[in-house]
């Protein structure tokens, strides 16, 4: 079975949009994107209790939610083509689109939930209630993904007093600087979620990794 055919139509899309944001994950557009779209404390969003219980649900909340949606894109492709080969095999035709895409969707939802958790369990935190965020001033970061810019911030690795890692927003200091990939910063200060980092070349940090 062809993924061109046009009862596959949903499917294709969804894996055309999963490419575009494999895309902004490698060029780091991603960082700001999930900085303005932050699903990791879900009481900040004030819907009440049926909100609260849906993102629970839907298993929002435990990852970054271009990763969610990312999951979510594959496993609905996933099962609609797998599901669309079953039924053509079983009875030698598959669903039209729309049908299919109800049909996956019902489906990738409680999968793409269920798979939330032990995802969750492996990704770095970008938070610990083992210390307070202001412990991590004054220590030294390396920038992991994408450039970080004034008012666009790149998540950077930092190891703090008891040599624990921890993945936080990083801004530049300097307005007039850029902070890539592999460069080591002196976190100086921070607003809300965000650091601010000074580029500078630390002769310990490679050692912390």
């Amino acid at each position: 079975m062809s993924l061109l055919e046009p009862h596959n139509l949903p499917f294709l899309i969804a894996l055309g949009v999963l490419g575009v944001i494999a895309l902004l994950q490698v060029s780091g557009v991603s960082e700001a994107i999930e900085g303005a779209t932050e699903f990791d404390s879900p009481d900040g969003l004030e819907m009440g209790g049926l909100g609260d219980a849906l993102t629970t649900l839907l298993g929002l909340g435990r990852v970054p939610l271009l990763i969610w949606l990312a999951a979510l894109l594959f496993t609905f492709a996933a099962v609609g083509v797998i599901g669309q080969s079953l039924l053509t095999s079983l009875i030698g035709t598959p669903l039209s689109a729309g049908w299919a895409t109800l049909a996956a969707g019902g489906a990738a939802l409680p999968l793409n939930s269920l798979a939330m958790r032990p995802l969750a369990a492996v990704m770095p935190k970008d938070e610990t209630t083992a210390i307070g965020l202001d412990e991590l001033l004054r220590r030294d970061g390396e920038i992991q993904i994408g450039i970080a810019r004034p008012g666009s911030p790149a998540r950077a690795k930092v190891i703090d007093i008891h040599g624990q890692a921890h993945f936080v927003m990083v801004e530049p200091h300097d307005q007039t600087q850029e902070l890539r990939a592999g460069d080591t910063v002196l976190l100086v200060r921070r607003e809300g979620e965000t650091f601010f980092g000074v580029h500078y070349e630390s002769p310990h940090l490679g050692l912390e990794h």
